[in-house]
């Protein structure tokens, strides 16, 4: 009988499948980045997935959020993302986190959370830091998303260590806060691409962005989580 999961064991084999859903995974996120990196876990057969952001859907989140459509505009990002995974896995664990992540606000959040493996989709610099963080002290894998604003070439876009990375802003701030803090490896994923100066309103400092960046970015950190959990890139 046809399954969800068919193709995945055909591809990967049934007990790698089974393993997966023993596997939890938290994202930092529900965005841009986050939604797709969400989706794709959900349908590559993570058994939980824990999920945190803190803010709501806007018109603007159209353009590249899986999460935003006309009737989700102003729904609570998790909220929306929590209903999404259940339409494609109704059966699967989901826990939803309303919240701005910092650990001086949620100290033991991370540690509570009892997962495999964790996906930072978010842009705030001081949280990304503080997951890193306790990523590290708790022995957890993790990997972390760069700067997909500013840019139009998603195939730029390459998983690397945040050591070699170049060119990206984002990533050169992280790479010497990191550093600081005694972490010198990390998966991230990010593009070498110089970014595009936009021309918006001069009230406003979000950057530009196009559907294919932010998605291709989360489609690529989920494949990531997925091989490593699995041991399938040795």
């Amino acid at each position: 009988m046809e399954t969800a999961f068919q193709r995945l064991e055909w591809l990967i084999g049934k007990d790698k499948v089974a393993d997966l859903a023993t596997k939890s995974v938290l994202v930092f996120g529900c965005g841009g980045v986050g939604s797709y990196a969400i989706e794709a876990l959900a349908r590559g057969g993570i058994g939980r997935l824990v999920i945190v952001d803190g803010d709501v859907v806007a018109v603007s989140n159209i353009n590249r959020q899986l999460i935003a459509l006309p009737e989700t505009v102003g729904m609570r990002k998790v909220q929306a993302e929590y209903n999404r995974v259940k339409q494609i896995r109704p059966d699967m664990v989901v826990e939803a986190h309303d919240m701005v992540y910092t650990k001086d606000i949620y100290p033991e959040f991370i540690e509570e959370a009892k997962v495999d493996f964790i996906v930072d989709a978010i842009d705030m610099v001081t949280a990304k830091i503080q997951i890193a963080e306790e990523a590290k002290r708790l022995h957890i894998p993790m990997i972390m998303s760069m700067g997909c604003g500013n840019k139009l070439h998603p195939e730029l876009l390459t998983l690397a260590d945040i050591k070699k990375t170049h060119t990206c802003r984002l990533a050169r701030v992280m790479r010497r806060e990191l550093r600081k803090r005694q972490i010198t490896s990390l998966p991230v994923v990010y593009s070498p691409e110089p970014v595009i100066t936009p021309v918006r309103d001069e009230d406003s400092k979000s950057p530009g962005t196009i559907s294919v960046m932010p998605s291709v970015a989360g489609l690529i950190m989920a494949g990531y989580v997925l091989r490593q959990l699995e041991g399938l890139d040795k």
